[in-house]
């Protein structure tokens, strides 16, 4: 498989000869093989682990995002990540930098909370006319 992974900004890695990822989603974590179906998936703060021939496995911590994956080609795209090889490391890297909201980041989700609801509960009231 052929896996990149984006910043915002940036591309964070380019990898060829991927032969499995392992991400964590909403769901728990999931596993990716070269012949599994396409899909996508949204990401949550936590560690990816890929494998190729040439490097064995490798960490990267990363913040929440998507995943998607088509074909052979997997393209993640989460706000920050972090490469590393001390797994203990990586986990607190992402407890402290990707866990943690400040109250700017709180204050955006508790907005955008409320417009959801506002919308869904408008939405709900316009079927019924």
């Amino acid at each position: 498989m052929n896996l990149t992974i984006l910043l915002p900004f940036q591309v964070f890695a380019e990898k060829k000869g991927v032969s499995r990822i392992v991400a964590e989603g909403r769901e728990g974590s999931f596993g990716l093989l070269p012949h599994r179906l396409d899909c996508v998936a949204a990401l949550e703060p936590g560690i990816l682990t890929y494998e190729t021939k040439s490097e064995g496995e490798v960490y990267v911590a990363v913040d929440e995002g998507v995943l998607t994956k088509t074909g052979q080609d997997v393209l993640v795209s989460v706000r920050d990540a972090i490469f590393g090889t001390d797994l203990s490391q990586l986990h607190e890297a992402v407890e402290k930098e990707f866990l943690t909201l400040d109250e700017t980041e709180q204050k955006i989700r508790s907005v955008m909370a409320k417009l959801e609801t506002g919308l869904i509960s408008r939405l709900a009231e316009f079927q019924n006319v």
